[in-house]
């Protein structure tokens, strides 16, 4: 490589370049080393992009999958993604964060492979807080667009919040989900799909989540708008109950490793809803096979 620099006459800059690029390949070689991949981005708008393949063919039912925390979980998640292939119902899926172990490319290149190899169905997702890991923030927009965002269905107003990280959200994410919320009125239900829950079901436990003050404001909004259901992540179980009167289910066994052992919350599922007339079930679906 250092050929190319035979004809400089000076010895001193001849030394310099040379030293220069064998520390650039130094650090090249590092980066490597620590997991750094430079490559070009697996998808860019993939929500965009997905949310243009929903496709619903009974005008009076939807059914869509809901999942959360598989952070580049291998047999497990391939598995999940295959089971909700298989079901003929499940529209498309929502996954509620924790794709990626750590917010690095190559780990969001190995998530996006997953999906396309074991999920012919759309598959929207929502930034968990190890998407925010290692400055992965700004890469989980550049693959997947914006953080927080909207969609219709029928007659189904979806809401994607962003509370992955650890400061409170800001005035700007408040006031849109305030506007959000007033055009969802127009539809008979309203879901909204978070990462981290608005409050912690487990006994005993310390919770470390949403800040106190975006947990008041949001509980205050999905009361005041009589939010649906309200789906959640996080927690490495199951658990669904009411938080202030609004339905909520938290689903975090997409793959992560199962945080208690408790069977009746702690098992590798996702949820299955279905919406029919006036009603909406939400069944939880556990791994099929050992």
């Amino acid at each position: 490589m250092f050929s190319l620099f035979r004809d400089i006459r000076d010895p001193r800059l001849n030394r310099r370049i040379k030293v220069t690029l064998v520390i650039l390949w130094v650090l090249f070689l590092a980066g490597l080393a620590l997991g750094g991949d430079y490559g070009s981005l697996p998808a860019r708008h993939w929500n965009p992009s997905q949310l243009a393949k929903i496709k619903v063919a009974q005008p009076d039912t939807l059914t869509f999958a809901v999942l959360g925390d598989s952070r580049n979980s291998r047999e497990v998640f391939e598995r999940l993604l295959e089971q909700i292939n298989h079901d003929r119902d499940i529209a498309f899926a929502i996954h509620l964060g924790d794709l990626v172990q750590d917010g690095q490319l190559p780990q969001y290149r190995f998530f996006i492979e997953q999906v396309r190899k074991n999920l012919k169905k759309p598959l929207l997702t929502v930034i968990g807080n190890h998407e925010v890991k290692n400055k992965g923030r700004q890469l989980y927009h550049d693959i997947f667009g914006p953080y927080y965002y909207s969609f219709q269905v029928k007659n189904n107003y979806f809401i994607v919040v962003d509370d992955a990280s650890k400061t409170s959200l800001n005035e700007a994410q408040l006031g849109w989900l305030a506007e959000e919320l007033k055009k969802a009125q127009a539809f008979p239900r309203r879901f909204v799909f978070l990462h981290i829950p608005l409050f912690d079901p487990r006994e005993g436990e310390e919770y470390r989540g949403v800040p106190e003050e975006s947990r008041r404001r949001l509980k205050e909004l999905f009361q005041q708008y009589q939010v649906t259901h309200i789906f959640a992540a996080h927690i490495h179980g199951y658990y669904a109950g009411k938080w202030a009167g609004v339905p909520y289910t938290i689903t975090g066994g997409a793959g992560a490793k199962i945080t208690g052992t408790d069977p009746q919350h702690y098992f590798f599922h996702y949820l299955k809803v279905s919406i029919k007339g006036d009603k909406v079930r939400v069944e939880v679906q556990r791994l099929s096979g050992p």
